[in-house]
């Protein structure tokens, strides 16, 4: 198995050649008091040092070990503790955090960097600070300012972690049925009681304390999503001064005996009464909570992202050192019994294809993050609402069609090893397992799906899509006349065409057939985000292609034929795609239920 590097020097590219992302950054200027080209530099520097060294050699041995439960208290593998420790030491869980509680304020276009070496070093272990990340942002859009003061510094320092607690044994994505309730105790508290699944880092003993935001529902409250509301829980109460004080009525019940990321301790969650306070106004905790569930989306798709570029490398390294057989125009390396498996066309498609989507993913989750500074940080109105729109749009693109992909580049890393990809001391086997949960949480990919082709599209009439539609053609236009751009744009022109065709049909048939909808959407989200990545794959070149002929490392020209290969290989897949979705919902729906 290879060891993790982070992929600074393509990040890099991403960040500064394809995005020009310092301009961005001085174009905001919430953004610009805080970051300049040198500090971003520093950071990812720093960032892949802790990716490469800390985090991934942990990654096989805490596989192996997993979290123990015992009479209530969680146990992390070893090293995790210690990891943890350097994540605080550095303020890593606040890079992006309210400066005013002593976040660092750097934007998401940098955040997502590290995100994606941190969650390719070991996805286990970097859904902690992950989930921390997500519940600072929801107190701190939400939160009234006593709970922000008292709570978000030693969150943003990493001293006390965070976890969200929305699913329960009954309710999953259905969030109005679930049934944890919260009594006001007539002091400005409430009493939390109920049981939550899935919870992530819900316990562990790598901080001090674990924050906890949990849905529940009021006396009284509306029935269904209306009647939902937010509640800071905390581990342990907080005392005026800010030291801990008495532990609060609710524990970690049993850890789930999961598939993959087996060293993350995934908690049952009971509540008896324990104390919370409300964040944001009553019956509409939904909405806060979306802040951080979109937040998490997106780092989500960068897990899909990170896992696939491990597994990239992994195979990439055994199929230049294992050899087998002959190349089919004769042998590459006489001295040897065989050629490396690396000459042969098939293992050649698999790392290609793995490269496409791994490089191409990177520049789509930069250019969503992208979205988002501008949605956060503009002070033009018309700018902040187009960047949030935008980011409406894409985020359930992000979070299905990377972690889609990430499996898909996972197993094909896996079929390079052959038998050795299945077998537990090369590590490729524990990509998998861990990656496959990436399309499940959050909301699965399914769900996501309904969400594009529902929500964002069907419901405003296309309103959201024809910004993304109008940035690919604006970007066709303006390049109508580069050379290095004519192979391609032919070719991102037809899939955008497509793409708006498929769009226009779904919006006018759903009006007679809701059926339509859901019958189109996870077609509709692939052909999305394929046609997506070719326009990232048409930036990338228009900035690779200038200094290809005089670099010799490979970098620019190894860019332009992997755009090609996505272009000739990859992108045609919209075809079929499209067809599926014009045939309509008809056979779908047909069969009877005791039929299928």
């Amino acid at each position: 198995m290879a060891d993790y590097q982070a992929p600074l020097r393509d990040i890099r590219f991403v960040l500064n050649e394809v995005f020009d992302a310092p301009s961005l950054w001085a174009s905001l200027p919430k953004v610009a008091e805080h970051v300049d080209p040198e500090t971003a530099d520093a950071i990812l520097e720093e960032a892949g040092k802790i990716a490469s060294g800390v985090l991934a050699p942990l990654s096989r041995e805490a596989d192996e070990q997993g979290c123990k439960w015992e009479n209530g208290e969680v146990t992390s593998p070893e090293g995790f503790k210690e990891a943890y420790q350097t994540i605080v030491e550095g303020g890593w869980n606040g890079l992006g955090g309210n400066p005013e509680f002593g976040g660092m304020g750097m934007p998401k276009t940098l955040v997502a960097q590290f995100e994606e070496m941190l969650q390719g070093s070991n996805m286990a272990f970097g859904l902690a600070p992950m989930l921390t990340a997500g519940a600072c942002l929801s107190l701190d859009a939400h939160g009234s300012q006593e709970l922000k003061e008292k709570y978000l510094p030693n969150m943003y320092s990493g001293v006390w972690s965070g976890a969200m607690d929305l699913t329960e044994p009954h309710a999953g994505t259905d969030l109005g049925i679930i049934r944890t309730k919260a009594d006001p105790n007539g002091d400005g508290s409430y009493s939390i009681t109920g049981t939550k699944i899935f919870i992530t880092w819900g316990e562990h003993d790598m901080a001090e304390n674990i924050i906890h935001l949990v849905l529940a529902k009021l006396p009284d409250a509306p029935k269904g999503p209306k009647g939902i509301s937010l509640f800071l829980v905390p581990k342990f109460m907080v005392n005026d001064d800010g030291s801990l004080g008495e532990r609060n009525s609710f524990s970690c019940g049993s850890i789930e005996k999961k598939m993959g990321i087996k060293a993350s301790a995934t908690c049952v969650m009971n509540f008896d009464g324990a104390k919370g306070w409300l964040v944001g106004e009553e019956n509409k905790g939904l909405a806060a909570m979306f802040t951080m569930m979109n937040y998490e989306r997106l780092g989500v798709g960068i897990q899909g992202i990170g896992a696939a570029e491990a597994s990239l490398q992994n195979a990439r390294a055994y199929a230049l050192d294992r050899i087998q057989s002959r190349a089919p125009t004769g042998a590459q390396e006489k001295d040897k019994a065989a050629d490396p498996i690396i000459v042969h066309p098939d293992v050649r498609r698999m790392l290609m294809t793995m490269k496409g989507y791994v490089e191409g993913g990177r520049a789509f989750s930069t250019y969503v993050a992208q979205w988002l500074d501008i949605a956060k940080y503009a002070e033009d109105d018309v700018r902040r609402q187009h960047g949030e729109g935008m980011v409406a749009l894409l985020t359930p693109v992000a979070k299905a069609f990377l972690t889609d992909r990430g499996l898909e580049a996972c197993v094909m890393g896996q079929q390079v090893f052959g038998g050795h990809g299945y077998i537990r001391e090369w590590g490729q086997e524990q990509l998998v397992r861990d990656v496959r949960i990436t399309q499940i949480y959050e909301g699965t990919n399914g769900i996501q799906a309904l969400d594009l082709m529902g929500r964002k599209v069907v419901a405003n009439q296309g309103k959201f899509y024809e910004l993304f539609a109008q940035d690919v053609a604006e970007f066709i236009n303006a390049n109508a006349g580069e050379a290095a751009l004519a192979a391609y744009l032919p070719a991102l022109s037809a899939a955008l065409e497509r793409l708006s065709d498929v769009t226009e049909q779904v919006i006018r048939n759903a009006s007679e057939n809701p059926n339509e909808i859901g019958a189109a959407s996870v077609d509709y989200l692939d052909l999305f985000g394929l046609t997506a990545l070719g326009y990232m794959w048409a930036r990338m070149v228009k900035a690779a292609a200038p200094k290809a002929e005089a670099d010799t490392s490979g970098f620019y020209s190894g860019k332009l034929k992997t755009a090609r290969f996505y272009f000739d290989r990859l992108l045609p897949k919209t075809v079929s795609l499209a067809e599926g979705i014009r045939s309509g919902s008809d056979a779908m729906m047909a069969p009877a239920v005791n039929e299928i």
